[in-house]
């Protein structure tokens, strides 16, 4: 066999036949096409995008200055009881920051508690602590009792309606050892902790909607699956009018 001969020499970037250049470079084109879908949308989005806070964020940069000097009045600090609360339920909070958040939800409560309600938010949290350490199942009766009742006496001192659905978790971020103080190292946290995960990136592309779902998603999630599809079937085409042109049969 003839030693130069590369007739089964087969490579994408240094192709030896015309058949082969005219598949890379359409393969290369699709492919570049597919890169500008994907991250050229991506950085249109990073360009065009602005901090956008929520209504909590908006609500507890009103009323933290006075809870930094121990100056707020009862709203003022339901106000920021309920903000935390807002984070805590995101689910996805860092241990440091729940630890945080939950001094502030305890001390909060604490704080507004009137004489009666003090002893009882300590005495109901303290046995939910322990009850919590010993079910095997949070569909336990028990648990689900003292769960309910902790939670509607920590919903009443907060000021939250029945129908918040705040309500559903207060009881879980009460802690009885945080109650009394607010600690410094927590309130040097919460200004970050809210940033984080109450200001969000937004522009025109994430609040339009187009078939009932925002943009960005719809465009992510629905169209570069629909452009994928597309760009095999135009990859099939092509090449078989390829083949035809150099009269090549498979």
């Amino acid at each position: 066999m003839d030693p130069n001969q590369n007739d089964y020499h087969i490579s994408f970037f240094k192709p030896t036949t015309v058949q082969a250049k005219l598949n890379r470079n359409l393969a290369i084109k699709l492919i570049l096409v597919w890169a500008v879908a994907i991250f050229g949308f991506q950085y249109l989005l990073k360009v065009i995008e602005k901090p956008t806070p929520e209504v909590a964020y908006t609500n507890y940069e009103k009323v933290w200055e006075n809870i930094l000097s121990e100056n707020a009045s009862t709203e003022q600090m339901q106000i920021f009881a309920h903000t935390s609360l807002s984070v805590l339920g995101k689910g996805f909070c860092k241990p440091n920051e729940k630890e945080a958040l939950n001094n502030a939800v305890s001390w909060v409560s604490y704080q507004l508690a009137d004489s009666s309600q003090k002893e009882q938010l300590l005495i109901k949290t303290k046995e939910f602590e322990n009850l919590k350490t010993e079910i095997t199942s949070i569909s336990d009766p028990q648990y689900i009792e003292l769960k309910n009742s902790l939670s509607e006496l920590g919903s009443n001192i907060l000021g939250l309606q029945s129908n918040d659905p705040r309500t559903k978790i207060v009881s879980l971020e009460l802690v009885s050892s945080e109650m009394e103080l607010f600690k410094a190292e927590n309130k040097e946290l919460i200004p970050a902790i809210m940033s984080t995960y109450l200001i969000h990136n937004q522009s025109f592309l994430t609040d339009f909607k187009f078939l009932g779902f925002p943009f960005h998603y719809f465009y992510t999630a629905v169209f570069l699956l629909v452009l994928f599809v597309f760009l095999c079937w135009l990859y099939c085409v092509r090449i078989d009018k390829m083949y035809l042109r150099l009269d090549i049969e498979e």
